[in-house]
């Protein structure tokens, strides 16, 4: 009996223990509705933030639309040539509806083994619905009455679960003209119809060969829009009304706009600056203006979104270079991305309401 009693009071001061450890935990971690359950978790109890997969972006994408049918829709674009469905999401008070709002753009994931792209993507959706009726976040629902905002987290799903830079289609050589498959892969963001032919007729200026072969990670295609997830993103931008894109890749902390083939500035290039200079005032990165537009600029991004949307359709667009790393495992880097992205992002929605065009 004495033992037995001695090992009760022992597994009572275990249970105290653990009950004053958790509401200590409590009292320390901000549980203020910034931070989502998944996040959260991974920053508290795992040592490194866990990247979901193509299965469980689609598990919490239909979730969440089930749940909140009136804010968010959830469709397919198109299908990878491994068969994946690229999702769109749209997130709007009237979802179901096309109305006369300005739309804003986000993409993530061009680039598969480039994750933080579309998870801060995911972070922004969850944060959206879920606060949507929150009395105290009123810039949250005035956001979402007022813009169509569109966001297509994994463009590269096959890229991503094979956790390689381009997709996984078959080359048959850089022309595609061979019968026998010599590689695997487009470096998607090279294949949009932008000056895509200037890799033939400057090709020293442009690295002929490190964009053209096959093999190589910036291969850009046989043809532009030659790959299933560029045609898709093409159809849906050509079926919709844009004002602003960004796009998210990693690493650098860099922001770059149209043209990154050319010192020519864009037309609208004090717009570009007005708003790349307060996202770079929210996130602190670099933004490249003017005369650093450098001819090849880091080996000459021919045939990227931003440089399609603007010159196609005039979408105000950039390219955001998240962290300073590829895919960083850190959680708390992860929360203080995705915190600070979603500030840019609900920015950027605001912006896209006052956007006037020079003539």
């Amino acid at each position: 009996m004495g033992i037995s009693l001695m090992n009760t009071v022992r597994q009572r001061k275990k249970r105290v223990c653990f009950i004053v450890f958790f509401i200590i935990v409590l009292l320390i971690v901000p549980l203020n509705g910034l931070i989502s359950s998944q996040t959260l978790v991974s920053a508290t109890t795992l040592d490194q933030f866990h990247y979901r997969t193509y299965q469980e972006m689609t598990d919490l994408l239909q979730s969440l639309a089930v749940n909140h049918t009136d804010i968010m829709s959830l469709s397919s674009i198109g299908t990878t040539y491994q068969g994946r469905t690229i999702w769109m999401v749209k997130l709007s008070d009237n979802v179901s509806v096309e109305e006369s709002e300005p739309g804003v753009l986000f993409m993530g994931a061009h680039h598969g083994n480039e994750k933080p792209s579309y998870e801060v993507c995911l972070f922004f959706i969850e944060y959206m619905v879920e606060n949507y009726d929150n009395e105290s976040m009123g810039e949250l629902k005035e956001v979402l009455d007022s813009t169509e905002i569109y966001l297509i987290p994994m463009v590269n799903p096959d890229g991503v679960e094979a956790d390689t830079r381009k997709n996984c289609a078959p080359n048959y050589g850089p022309y595609g003209h061979k019968k026998e498959i010599t590689s695997y892969g487009v470096n998607l963001n090279r294949n949009y119809d932008d000056y895509w032919f200037l890799y033939y007729l400057l090709p020293t200026a442009f690295g002929f060969a490190f964009n053209t072969m096959d093999s190589s990670f910036n291969y850009h295609g046989p043809y532009p829009f030659s790959e299933n997830e560029t045609k898709a993103v093409r159809d849906f931008v050509n079926a919709h009304d844009i004002s602003i894109s960004l796009s998210f890749h990693t690493y650098g902390e860099y922001i770059f706009y149209p043209w990154m083939h050319t010192t020519r500035p864009p037309k609208d290039e004090a717009l570009f600056v007005s708003i790349g200079e307060n996202i770079s005032s929210m996130n602190h990165y670099y933004l490249y203006v003017g005369e650093q537009h450098l001819i090849p600029r880091y080996g000459g991004t021919l045939g990227s979104s931003e440089n399609w949307l603007y010159r196609e359709h005039r979408i105000i667009a950039y390219t955001i270079e998240l962290c300073t790393e590829r895919a960083p495992t850190n959680p708390t880097t992860m929360q203080n991305l995705f915190m600070t992205q979603l500030e840019v992002n609900l920015y950027v929605c605001h912006r896209a309401q006052t956007i006037e065009f020079e003539k």
